[in-house]
């Protein structure tokens, strides 16, 4: 280490580790110990106590009367910021969709237990929009959402179904965690999901993961099924996945 507390490629020190905490709180949850920061983090606990007790002062952590610390409401400022610039970052790649498919080309994320759409170009049909920018739903009927859950392990998959349940909103819906882990794995064999009508009667969606992201996120086209044909999806899913690379590397 050199002096000043930055590193030979000049990084600074305690930013990257106050941040390294703020990661770690949210990965376990947003509420941890001292203690529980110390052996998550690998660092003494003096160094620990400076860093929570600096964040605490700038309102990125809050201290409970349990004396565990939790994310503090500030960074829901900075949280709704990068999820504006996460949608300015993936409307060129939307819209250039658009213009190849013809169909509406929309980002999401998951967010906690909750598919949350970010970001959306409409069809050049005069059509309702079946998403909307804002919009949450449970990703068990989401195309976005079997792309994103995909890449997760099946344990954590059935611990987030079993909390959210599988709710039927129309008679394609996924109702059994067998039957929507199955569809997962070949999601993840092909590298492309599909909502056949299971969110809305008449919609068909698919879409792939944005890989290497910051958060989990998904793209997708959708549109009503009458024009979402089989040539579609299928002139689709390259498109799909050369606009999610190329967002990804924007994201880096």
């Amino acid at each position: 280490m050199t002096e000043n507390g930055k590193g030979r490629t000049g990084s600074v020190q305690s930013i990257e580790r106050a941040f390294g905490l703020l990661e770690t709180m949210a990965d376990a949850g947003g509420m941890m110990g001292l203690s529980q920061l110390a052996t998550a983090s690998g660092l003494p606990l003096p160094t620990i106590h400076r860093l929570v007790r600096t964040l605490v002062d700038l309102g990125y952590l809050r201290q409970e009367p349990s004396r565990q610390y939790v994310l503090g409401p500030k960074l829901i400022r900075l949280g709704e910021s990068s999820s504006h610039m996460l949608s300015v970052f993936a409307r060129p790649h939307l819209a250039r969709l658009v213009d190849e498919l013809g169909e509406s080309a929309n980002m999401a994320m998951l967010d906690g237990d909750q598919i949350v759409y970010l970001a959306q170009v409409p069809s050049r049909h005069s059509m309702r929009m079946f998403t909307e920018v804002g919009r949450r739903v449970l990703p068990h009927c989401t195309a976005v959402g079997k792309a994103i859950l995909a890449q997760f392990p099946e344990a954590e998959v059935r611990e987030l179904l079993r909390r959210t349940g599988m709710p039927q909103h129309t008679d394609n819906t996924i109702t059994t965690p067998d039957a929507f882990t199955a569809q997962l794995h070949q999601a993840s064999d092909t590298g492309y999901a599909t909502d056949e009508g299971e969110q809305e009667v008449g919609v068909r969606c698919v879409a792939v993961a944005v890989p290497d992201a910051p958060s989990p996120l998904a793209i997708s086209i959708s549109g009503p099924a009458g024009r979402m044909t089989e040539s579609l999806v299928e002139q689709a899913v390259p498109l799909l996945t050369q606009a999610a690379k190329s967002l990804s590397d924007d994201l880096h």
